[in-house]
């Protein structure tokens, strides 16, 4: 069932409205918020015991303004609201990275307004963004992102509850280094406690945050971008290691970060990293790929890409038979 604007949120557009049209009637407020003549005069009357001074000029050319002098109310957000901004805008209008384009000023402005420590990370997030489009984008919970941003801000350790792309849930304790949105997707990059290694997670995937008591310090020099594109194709369950049958700088623009690293090999190059998922790893990363390449480990990998030549052979009709002998009459 939906539900109309809350009398606050009405109220707050009334102060709007006054605002841009000073000396709007009763009836022309009623019309633009879209209610009844006294409803509209009770969200003023909500204005004035907020403390905002609102006057009434009785008469053809009256209506209501605001007192001279009127000091209005900031704009307040709360901590998940102004990062699930931040968030939604980078992800729908990437130029806002840049704070010379115009929704990018807007965003400056905002930031600018929020407390210092969560207005660092959100500029963070910001500068950490990339323009990169990807289909599969997923966006977190504001509320997880912001419990996750607040402890990067605190350097405070945290338990994250973590949930698998099988289902498979479970817990960890991780220093947060940083938030970071690249390829249409936010990862926290941290270290880990349960591995004793750096470690990136979705953010999408994350069900739940608790700080801990422990704090914890930044690693000196760390480049949060660099760091978590050169981790999200480590530390996953299956390894893998694919050759490339041609050259670096041909296959590089072809190969995502979280695919691995690719190092040249002569007149080839091999791609060497791990995943949790072959099977997605096969179907969306490697068979796009323009060029021939031989899979050299593992076997959940080899497995998979058999499973994808299968499915793209068995879509081919069978060759045909050699044609039959002609029987000649004698």
């Amino acid at each position: 069932m939906r539900t109309g604007p809350s009398p606050t949120a009405r109220a707050l557009r009334a102060l709007e409205i006054l605002q841009e049209r000073p000396g709007v009637t009763a009836d022309q407020l009623a019309s633009l918020l879209e209610v009844t003549e006294r409803a509209a005069r009770r969200y003023v009357a909500i204005l004035r015991e907020a403390g905002i001074a609102v006057e009434s000029v009785r008469g053809p050319y009256g209506g209501y303004r605001l007192g001279r002098g009127t000091r209005l109310p900031p704009v307040v957000f709360t901590q998940e609201q102004a990062l699930g901004l931040v968030m939604a805008v980078l992800d729908g209008q990437p130029a806002a990275i840049d704070a010379g384009d115009l929704v990018g000023a807007a965003l400056s402005k905002v930031i600018r307004a929020l407390p210092e420590s969560i207005g660092r990370q959100a500029a963070a997030l910001r500068a950490y963004a990339s323009a990169t489009p990807d289909r599969r984008s997923a966006r977190p919970d504001p509320a997880i992102a912001s419990a996750l941003v607040a402890a990067v801000a605190d350097q405070r350790r945290v338990l994250v509850t973590y949930r698998g792309e099988s289902g498979e849930q479970w817990d960890v304790e991780v220093d947060p280094w940083a938030v970071v949105g690249r390829y249409g997707r936010w990862y926290l990059l941290c270290h880990s406690h349960r591995a004793e290694a750096v470690r990136t997670y979705r953010i999408d995937r994350v069900r739940g945050v608790r700080q801990m008591p422990h704090g914890f310090t930044l690693p000196d020099g760390l480049d949060p971008v660099a760091a978590l594109e050169e981790n999200l194709g480590a530390g996953w369950k299956y390894p893998t290691r694919v050759v490339f049958h041609a050259p670096r700088e041909k296959v590089a623009p072809w190969i995502p970060p979280p695919m691995g690293r690719l190092e040249p090999a002569g007149d080839r190059c091999v791609l060497v990293g791990s995943t949790q998922n072959p099977a997605m790893y096969a179907q969306e990363w490697l068979a796009p790929v323009p060029f021939d390449f031989s899979v050299e480990e593992g076997p959940e990998l080899r497995a998979a890409v058999a499973t994808v030549a299968a499915r793209f052979g068995a879509a081919l009709p069978p060759p045909p038979g050699p044609a039959p002998a002609a029987v000649e009459d004698n």
